[in-house]
């Protein structure tokens, strides 16, 4: 198939559909934590560490998925990926103890890989011309904040009339429904076996000997355990804290009317917010220098996170803080991935960026246990808060020394 110079090809459009069901449950997953806590009577900790083991299959599923796509196509993985992931909900929905959460977060997690950004920028970024790819990564990647602006909600409204049990596997059916579509994703066609064979460990030699690309992936980090510990926590962390100064008020009278409520709102701000964050990083990064965009973008996330724990935090404040983090919070994917598909190429982007982003699930395994940890042991969020605020900054001094230059002798259009 060749590339056609319409950025809206049919590959961006099913990549941009499974992203967003993807997302949309993955994204959902801090809003069970109070119910499920509740109903078994476990510590924060224990339903914390089942999301933090999932964002660890993830990290360690999205090379291997990447790979897999290279190997025998991106419509068998997305399908190997999405059986698992459905596999891994209708399991947990059945799971009584933290044992079984945690082992059947594996499933989910590496479910996640398979329908995720690893094999779908991927696949978008072969199918998108040179002029049009940034705009493309940007475009499937804001479509995983669509997918966290119905997600959170949708599993709060699931849960006014059915158990969580069912809720689970209402989104298991949902990841199966996902894969009517693929039949219209037709890739350009992949090099050969003998090629991808003769090649691979050559490229990954040379990013895995280049001080760029260790800085890209020291860099994203931080991303990660700040996205995912305010997906998995602030949902908790708000219905604790604005509790007693929510009743009345504005927030009230446009009907958020509980604090659960308001923290599936807050979920959903942030993937609105970042709709517009990611389409405009997509728009820059085609224009500006990639390293220096991300930079900015970290600055701009820890200036955010420390003056919303230093401030009062209120209903409104949350508001605030939610628009203001969610239009820098999946701005950094277009970018980073645009970033190993320029310096790198493309044959083997899925498995370079999978690399990459293992460093990301990383940090949102860090950032999701310690908060279940730190909260128990301290009753509060307020330590984990300012560790994200110090790996952010750290993010943002670590991106100014990358080099954006191709690597010389690989396919990057």
């Amino acid at each position: 198939m060749e590339k056609t110079t319409s950025i809206f090809t049919p590959v961006l459009i099913v990549g941009c559909l499974i992203i967003m069901v993807s997302f949309a449950v993955r994204a959902s997953f801090g809003v069970f934590q109070i119910p499920i806590a509740e109903e078994f009577g476990w510590l924060r900790s224990e339903f914390s560490l089942a999301i933090a083991i999932q964002n660890l299959a993830w990290g360690i599923g999205q090379p291997i998925f990447g790979a897999m796509a290279e190997k025998i196509g991106d419509r068998r993985a997305i399908i190997i990926g999405s059986v698992v992931y459905a596999v891994g909900l209708v399991l947990s929905a059945n799971s009584v103890s933290p044992i079984e959460h945690q082992t059947y977060a594996w499933l989910v997690g590496f479910g996640i890989a398979g329908t995720g950004f690893g094999v779908i920028l991927a696949v978008v970024g072969r199918a998108s011309t040179a002029e049009n790819r940034s705009m493309s990564l940007a475009i499937a990647t804001a479509a995983g904040s669509a997918g966290q602006v119905f997600g959170a909600p949708v599993a709060e409204w699931l849960l006014g009339f059915l158990s969580w049990q069912a809720t689970f596997l209402v989104f298991a059916g949902a990841i199966m429904a996902m894969l009517l579509t693929l039949p219209l994703m037709r890739a350009p066609a992949m090099a050969s076996k003998a090629e991808l064979e003769e090649s691979l460990s050559q490229i990954l030699g040379k990013a895995l000997r280049d001080p760029t690309f260790t800085f890209i992936f020291i860099g994203f980090f931080s991303c990660g355990y700040q996205l995912a510990f305010i997906t998995a926590h602030f949902p908790a962390f708000v219905t604790e804290l604005c509790g007693p100064i929510l009743a009345g008020g504005v927030l009230h009278n446009i009907g958020i009317t509980t604090t659960s409520a308001l923290g599936a709102v807050a979920i959903s701000l942030i993937g609105l917010a970042n709709i517009a964050g990611t389409l405009l990083a997509g728009w820059a990064g085609k224009r500006y220098s990639k390293k220096y965009l991300l930079a900015a973008i970290y600055t701009g996330r820890t200036v955010i996170a420390a003056l919303f724990i230093l401030l009062p935090i209120t209903p409104v404040s949350v508001i605030l803080f939610s628009i203001g983090m969610g239009a820098l919070w999946l701005a950094t994917v277009p970018l980073t991935s645009g970033l190993v598909a320029h310096i790198y190429g493309l044959r083997y982007m899925g498995t370079l960026y999978g690399i990459v982003f293992f460093s990301h699930q990383l940090g949102s395994f860090m950032g999701v246990w310690l908060g279940g940890r730190m909260y128990d042991a301290y009753g509060d969020y307020t330590a984990v808060w300012w560790i994200g605020v110090a790996v952010g900054a750290f993010s943002a001094l670590i991106h100014l020394p990358i080099r954006e230059k191709r690597l010389p002798g690989l396919v990057t259009s």
